[in-house]
């Protein structure tokens, strides 16, 4: 499986999905209208290793809601990212057993390498 999670309207995602042959040969998932299932989320959080990996602190409601000042478990990091889609760090490729997450060029490049 080849898989994308991203959001369209961001320009960083739409620029790594160009580095990766304009998303040929991927499923893309835009999280902003098709939301990420539970079943999902687990799939990535096993890849993972754990929902904190997964989770964006660049969020803009993280500090609106006072997230940065709390201690949150796993089960707060699932709830969350369920609940509203930019608590994703993006993107999130899946290429085959190999999770990719985030947009650090280390991380694209690793992708990049993988195909």
């Amino acid at each position: 499986m080849k898989k994308i999670y991203h959001l369209a309207n961001c320009n960083t995602c739409q620029r790594i999905i160009a580095e990766l042959n304009n998303g040929e040969a991927f499923t893309l998932q835009n999280i902003k209208e098709s939301k990420i299932s539970k079943d999902q989320l687990e799939e990535m959080k096993t890849m993972a290793g754990s929902y904190e990996a997964l989770f964006s602190r660049r969020a803009m409601k993280y500090r609106s809601l006072g997230l940065n000042e709390m201690t949150l478990t796993e089960k707060d990091y699932q709830k969350y990212i369920l609940e509203e889609y930019t608590f994703l760090k993006r993107p999130v490729i899946i290429i085959e057993d190999e999770i990719f997450i985030g947009n650090s060029k280390k991380v694209i490049a690793a992708a990049k390498q993988s195909i």
